[in-house]
């Protein structure tokens, strides 16, 4: 079965989500499941009225809903994602300023989140142990490819981690595995 996926196409909902905290709320609720907004706040380190404020936008904009099932009373909110990933196209907002400036923002913000992720595991690694260092890649690759071999390669690549998502599960010796996946033309040397 695919996962479920919220596609980015308007420019207030991009913007919505361009936030740091709303990335990192969402992403709990997603990895971690359904959470108050009192479990979101100390996982953050945020204040609860702060997190609330940022859980309700991100239900005002489809991201996340209410889950009154979890409720042991009802005073207890709690919250869950709406969908398992989000996707969006920069290409779709190249027609307008408004639209490039939100893509922009938004890619901004996914770039500082993968950033920190990744020197979070770098300053981190040695608590991991030597199978999961192992296990670990931080490579690149520079490719010599044209636009439709590009779109090719991205589109093997999501077949090969939707394999792997469809087979992924909590098991007693498995660990959440962060894939951050970029594919973009770049200049190594001054162009003519």
């Amino acid at each position: 079965m695919a996962p479920s996926t919220k596609r980015l196409d308007d420019p207030r909902t991009m913007r919505a989500i361009a936030h740091p905290l709303r990335l990192r709320l969402l992403g709990l609720l997603r990895i971690d499941g359904p959470a108050t907004a009192t479990a979101l706040a100390r996982a953050t380190g945020d204040s609860v009225p702060l997190v609330s404020y940022h859980l309700n936008q991100l239900s005002k904009h489809g991201f996340i809903e209410e889950a009154p099932e979890l409720a042991r009373d009802n005073r207890e909110r709690w919250w869950k994602a709406s969908h398992e990933f989000t996707s969006w196209s920069s290409a779709d907002f190249l027609d307008t300023p408004e639209r490039i400036d939100a893509a922009a923002a938004f890619n901004r913000e996914v770039v500082r989140v993968y950033t920190e992720s990744l020197e979070h595991f770098v300053a981190e690694q040695q608590a991991w142990g030597r199978e999961w260092i192992e296990g670990s890649e931080l490579s690149d690759y520079a490719l010599d490819l044209t636009p439709d071999e590009a779109g090719a390669l991205i589109a093997e690549l999501r077949e090969v981690l939707g394999r792997w998502n469809e087979r992924s599960s909590q098991r007693p010796d498995s660990e959440h595995v962060r894939t951050i996946f970029a594919v973009f033309p770049f200049k190594s040397r001054p162009g003519p």
